[in-house]
Order: C-alpha cells, then structure tokens, then sequence
C-alpha cells in the first residue's frame, strides 16, 4: 500500500493569491493554489492520504487581521480548512496572538481534530485533550501526534496565555510516542517547530533555547516515521536517519509531501520506502470554488484596507530598506514617536520587521499601515539599567559584520536558516554609535542620554513592543519582571489614532545613532 501525507505549515491568513500591496491577485502563494494543487495530487495519490494542517494559520495576513479585529471569530479562516477537507490540525504559536478565547473561536470551528500533545493546563493535562489521534487506512494504523513548539512565554503577552503551561516538544514526544507504537503501525509527529542543528552535520544552527527542538526529536525519540514541521518558514524535504522530514516555507508557496511505501505481512508491517517533497504552487490557478466563496469577504477586506487614514508632509518612503536600518529613516523616527506618545516614556525601541517596508506616501490607509506593520504588537514600559541597555544594543550590533571587500553587510546569522531582521531594534531618545569594525558586544562607542554618557547603574524608562519586552528575540537582558506599564492597543491602532490626531503628520528624522566602520 502507498500512503501520501499532505503538509500545510505557517499559511498565515493567506488564502487569496494577493499580498495585498494591491488589489491584483498574481502572487504565487495562497491556500487556494494549494486547494487546486491539493485536489490534483488526491487524485493521482495510487493509495489512500491524509492532510494535516501543521499551524499558524489565523494570523499574519491583512485579512486574518480583519477577521479578527471585525469579526471577532477565525470561523471564516477555519471554514477554508474545512472545505479542503483537513484530517488533523495542529496549534502554532501565533494562534495565539489575539488570546486564548479567539484561539478556541478556531478550534470550535475545526471540523478535524486539533491536535497539541505539549501545551497543557492548570491540571497538567493536554490543554484541548487530544494529543494524538489513531486513523486506519486500508488496515493501517497511523498515529498522529501534534507538538507546539514551547518558546511562546517568550514571546506572547501573559494574558493571552493565562492557565497554560508549555512543556518541551522532546519531552512530550518520549512520553506519546512509546503509546502510539503500541497502537499503531506508522507515527507521523506535526510539529509547529523547526531545527536547531545542522541535519547532516549535526552543528548548532542558532542558539539551543527550546524554540525549536527538530532535531532532537529525530535524533531522541525513537520511531518517528515521517516529520511534518514548520514555524521557520524554510524548505525542507529529505530522509534523516528513517524519518522523512518535510517543511514547507510559508504562505502556501508550497505543499508538502511524503509517500511511504508499506507492506503488510502476518501483522507485521514495514515501510519499504519513504518519499518527502515539496510540490510548489507557482503557475497553479487557486481554486475557483473557494474563491466565490469567500470573495465577498475579501472584497470587505480590501475595501477597510483602502480607507485613508491621514496625510503625511514630508518624504516617508523606504527606498533602501537595509540603507534604513544603518542611517536613521523618517519612518522608522514616526514609529518611534508613536510609541513615545502613547506610552509618555521618551526612549524607544522599534525595528523594520522584513524587507517588504515600504513606508507611507502622502496619503496615508489602513493598506500601508498593516503591510509596513505586519505583527500585532502591543507596548511595554520597561524600567531597566543603563547595563540592560547596553547590552541589548550590542546584542542589535551584531546584525552587522564586514564584508570581505570591508562594507557594513548583514550578519548571516539574521539571514538563515530564517530571515530575522525583526530582532534589528533601533532606538530614538538616545544617542549612540555603533562601530561594526569592532568586536561583538563591544561595538557601542557613544551612550548617551540628555547629552551625558549613560552609566552602569542608571535607571531608565524605555517603550519596546511587548515580544522583546519579555526577552524575544534572545534579548537575554529583559523579561516580564521589568514590565512597569503596557498598552494594550495593538500598534497597527495606535498609528492609526496618531494620524486621526495628528494628520498631516512631519516626515522628519535628528540622526540620533549611527552605523559606522572605523577599520
């Protein structure tokens, strides 16, 4: 018998083929290529299949953001899973962006199985009971396991959160896996994480916290067929050690794949041979029967995105986005004075999340502010040390490094296995010098506040959004406990209510830190 699983991982809210820069539907991705591509490959499939949803589906588009922020239910969003006929979902972290009600609004909405083994409750027990699910197909026993991965305390704001607790994806699967042995022929974990090591050679990737625990998985739970992971948004379709693995980037770019091959003789069964890919949507027409069914709903979001929200005097196009991050950009000082004022708090933090910012023109929508603004972050007031701050500018510095011809270039440590330019903040409020020349956390040169070098044991008010504020990012030098104050309006607001009272709004920028190589 052949056996195809079918992968979707990290979609983000998009199902139209649209990144919503405009109103035209020509981007290669989208839940609905993946329909049309879904479809075929059911077809053609020699045996039976099985398709899992492997998380952070309700949030990250435009549209997600409208369902949520106008509809108040991911029943529109799930209603897609449930017309491309999902078998099994599993929780991402970003489901739980807007709390843990609207989350359960989604799993209400699932007409398959959720699936989280790791997250649990005030009881310790799974939090949505059920960890796992048996499905026989054609006298084959498959045992599904969903795993989170377990780092979302560092990032998510404790209220979205509360009465949960987050055990280690390696941990869950010691303990699930042996049970699903005993009761099924073939173990397929989904797992919303990714890989902290080298699959080939095993070296360390990025720095071993928990967030993303792959690896281990593979190489400490014994008896993991096949892999479904995610959460770093990179391609991935190979066989390591007898596990096939498979990631398959974001946005619905591409369907994941894996064929196993299996015989069963006298009870016994083996997989003779294990087939992961990756099938891309590019030049695939989105199904046409979702589409009319959820048209009228995007025409809504497309027409809430188009509304004019205020005017800006002045130039705030991001024309050389990585220019913007080495010499103070007027967008990226609007950002800042936003948070300064509506936190009252005259330091802050802010970063240009991705490549994709693109700043304001004159006339300002609802469209600019979520494509420039793509998370939907809330602010903390933390009370710090002049050491904290220091430390996490240093810790920003080593986004840079020279290159071999001696320019400023990008570290490629913020460039794979995924794209983090979100943990480059830039401050407003200080004056400081960075000089990338230098060595790693030594390269801060100028530290000032008022005009006077900040010192050691001073004490400081400065406004971050809340994913640093509790160390995201491997901002070791802040957590929760130096949280004084927060607003709990989502910055996509908060920029809007600035221009509501402060349109046509000054492009202007005091270059109050720079980028320099002095070697």
């Amino acid at each position: 018998m052949k056996l195809t699983i079918f992968e979707t991982s990290d979609v983000h809210g998009y199902l139209f083929p649209t990144d919503y820069q405009s109103r035209k539907q020509e981007a290669e991705f989208g839940l609905f290529k993946l329909a049309t591509l879904l479809k075929e490959e059911r077809k053609k499939a020699e045996g039976p299949t099985l398709t899992i949803e492997n998380g952070d589906f309700i949030q990250g588009s435009p549209y997600s953001y409208y369902i949520v922020k106008e509809k108040q239910n991911a029943k529109t969003l799930i209603e897609a899973l449930n017309l491309l006929e999902v078998d099994a979902g599993v929780i991402g972290n970003h489901e739980f962006n807007y709390g843990v009600d609207y989350l359960n609004t989604a799993i209400s909405s699932a007409q398959y199985p959720v699936l989280c083994a790791n997250i649990l409750n005030t009881s310790g027990e799974p939090a949505w009971d059920t960890p796992y699910k048996i499905v026989e197909k054609e006298g084959i026993k498959i045992g599904l396991l969903g795993l989170t991965t377990p780092y979302i305390p560092n990032w998510e704001h404790p209220e979205n959160i509360e009465g949960l607790s987050f055990q280690s994806a390696v941990e869950a699967a010691k303990k699930y896996v042996p049970i699903l042995k005993e009761k099924a022929d073939v173990i397929i974990v989904s797992y919303h994480g990714g890989f902290e090591r080298d699959l080939k050679t095993g070296e360390e990737t990025e720095v071993l916290t928990g967030e993303n625990e792959g690896y281990a998985l593979l190489k400490e739970v014994d008896g993991i067929d096949v892999l479904l992971s995610g959460h770093q948004h990179r391609l991935i379709a190979e066989v390591v050690d007898k596990t096939a693995v498979v990631m398959p980037g974001e946005k619905g770019t591409y369907l994941g794949k894996v064929t196993l091959d299996i015989q069963k003789e006298n009870d016994q069964v083996e997989i003779l041979s294990m087939t992961p890919e990756l099938l891309s949507v590019e030049g695939v027409e989105p199904d046409k029967e979702m589409l009319e069914t959820f048209l009228s709903v995007n025409d809504e979001v497309e027409e809430w995105l188009d509304q004019p929200i205020g005017e800006v005097y002045g130039d705030l196009e991001i024309k050389d986005v990585e220019k913007a991050r080495r010499v103070e950009h007027p967008y990226v000082e609007f950002i800042q004075r936003v948070q300064m004022h509506f936190t009252d708090c005259d330091i802050s933090g802010t970063a240009l999340f991705n490549n994709s910012a693109r700043g304001f023109d004159s006339v300002v929508t609802m469209r600019d502010i979520v494509l420039n603004y793509i998370y939907p972050n809330t602010l903390a007031v933390m009370k710090v040390s002049g050491k904290d701050l220091k430390e996490a500018l240093e810790r920003s510095a080593t986004y840079f490094k020279i290159n071999n011809r001696g320019d400023i270039d990008i570290n490629p440590e913020f460039l794979n296995p995924k794209p983090q330019m979100y943990n480059y903040d830039m401050y407003e409020g200080i004056d400081y010098t960075i000089d990338v020349s230098q060595p790693e956390y030594e390269r801060v040169i100028e530290f000032k506040y008022k005009g006077k070098d900040i010192q050691p044991d001073d004490t400081l008010e400065i406004v971050i959004n809340q994913y640093r504020a509790v160390g995201g990012g491997n901002y070791h030098m802040f957590d929760a406990s130096k949280i004084i104050r927060e607003v709990t309006i989502p910055m996509t607001e908060l920029i809007g209510e600035y221009f509501n009272q402060f349109s046509p709004v000054e492009a202007k920028v005091n270059h109050n830190f720079k980028v320099i190589a002095t070697k």
